[in-house]
């Protein structure tokens, strides 16, 4: 989705299980670093543990059981500045955030969105599944049900938060809000619309992100598990 020229290479931080407080620190100061050079372009691949989150609209009438209930649902409540409604992260979904200058690779806002929507998309279809982009409903749907859902947020030409694909999530957790928004809407996995058997779920992360990487025209992906990146996870988690 940009112009050719010279070779580029995607980091591709592998962080298993994090939680979504530690993420975001993480997304902060790496975005800090990216603005100023310490980092090239580089993607989170995780999972959350139960968690909600607002994005900057604040619509808490979307979230529909008593904030002081999710503790017993065995879930967190995060609001954050990227754009969107409330959705749910959490085991068995592909979280990726990616750090990326827009302006290095070429992409306007629209562009970005449509890049991250075309990577889901592309992953379904390696199970049978056909997904689509929503249109003025952000995300990806088979059929009406909701597979992927984006949150970006986007500063100064520096992207953070991303997408969450839908690999085989406790969907009952979508039913304590109106996900994204979007009312009467049904939400769905791919071990629900899948055609063949699924494999590991590291398998899919890895899928995406080649998938990203490829969309938004990286020549190659530089991958890095939790134990090369563990110092900078800590030190981001202990900020204040």
């Amino acid at each position: 989705m940009s112009g050719g020229g010279a070779r580029r290479v995607l980091e591709a931080w592998r962080l298993g299980v994090v939680k979504y407080g530690e993420a975001l620190k993480l997304q902060e100061r790496l975005v800090a670093d990216r603005r100023a050079g310490r980092v090239p372009d580089l993607v989170l691949s995780l999972q959350h543990p139960p968690t909600y989150t607002f994005g900057k609209r604040r619509t808490d009438h979307n979230l529909l059981v008593p904030e002081s209930s999710l503790g017993r649902l065995g879930a967190e409540l995060h609001r954050t500045e990227r754009c969107g409604d409330v959705t749910f992260r959490g085991p068995r979904q592909a979280v990726l955030y990616p750090i990326l200058s827009l302006r290095d690779i070429g992409l306007g806002a629209r562009r970005y969105v449509e890049g991250l929507e075309a990577a889901m998309v592309e992953v379904a279809s390696l199970y049978g599944v056909e997904a689509r982009p929503g249109g003025r409903c952000t995300g990806v749907w088979v059929g009406d049900r909701k597979i992927g859902a984006i949150g970006v947020r986007i500063s100064s030409g520096f992207t953070s938060h991303g997408l969450a694909f839908n690999i085989d999530p406790d969907l009952g957790y979508f039913k304590h809000i109106v996900p994204c928004g979007i009312a009467n809407k049904d939400v769905t996995s791919l071990r629900q619309e899948a055609k063949v058997e699924l494999p590991p779920d590291e398998v899919i992360h890895h899928q995406l992100v080649q998938s990203l990487a490829k969309t938004f025209r990286f020549s190659d992906v530089k991958v890095k598990d939790d134990s090369e990146c563990t110092e900078m996870v800590y030190s981001a988690a202990a900020q204040r």
